[in-house]
């Protein structure tokens, strides 16, 4: 896809695009021209001039040019496609790995909180013993 800055140049464009763009410009400017020169004709088909190719083939281009306007279009589509495909499997495997990461989070926090309720019922222990009276006086 291309963009055209302020200054009027076109960015993002590939040679393939710039070639297309300008056989739709070739095409557009000898259809044009063959309608200008084309005489006022009473009948069913115009007399062919020499040199002005004939409906059938000027079919036949149009044809051409809209199945390579197709081709160019579905083939980016489907890089778009591939794209989001390969987007969708990336969160995937980020959301998977998060969810891990958040498990191994809540496995470490509950060890740690048992081993402070551990410590915390050491330390209230000791403090019982420490400020119980001595049983022997002697």
């Amino acid at each position: 896809m291309s963009t055209t800055t302020p200054s009027g140049q076109t960015t993002g464009d590939t040679p393939s695009n710039i070639e297309f763009e300008g056989e739709i410009r070739e095409f557009i400017r000898k259809d044009v021209a063959s309608r200008r020169k084309r005489p006022e004709v009473v009948g069913d088909t115009p007399p062919l001039q020499p040199g002005q190719p004939n409906q059938l083939s000027q079919s036949e281009s149009v044809s051409i040019l809209v199945q390579r306007v197709a081709g160019a279009s579905l083939g980016e589509i489907d890089g778009v496609i591939d794209d989001l495909r390969g987007m969708r499997e990336f969160l995937r495997n980020e959301g998977e790995r998060v969810q891990r990461e958040i498990a191994a989070y809540a496995t470490v926090s509950q060890s740690a909180a048992n081993s402070v309720r551990t410590i915390a019922e050491s330390v209230a222990e000791w403090r019982r013993v420490v400020s119980a009276p001595p049983l022997f006086r002697g």
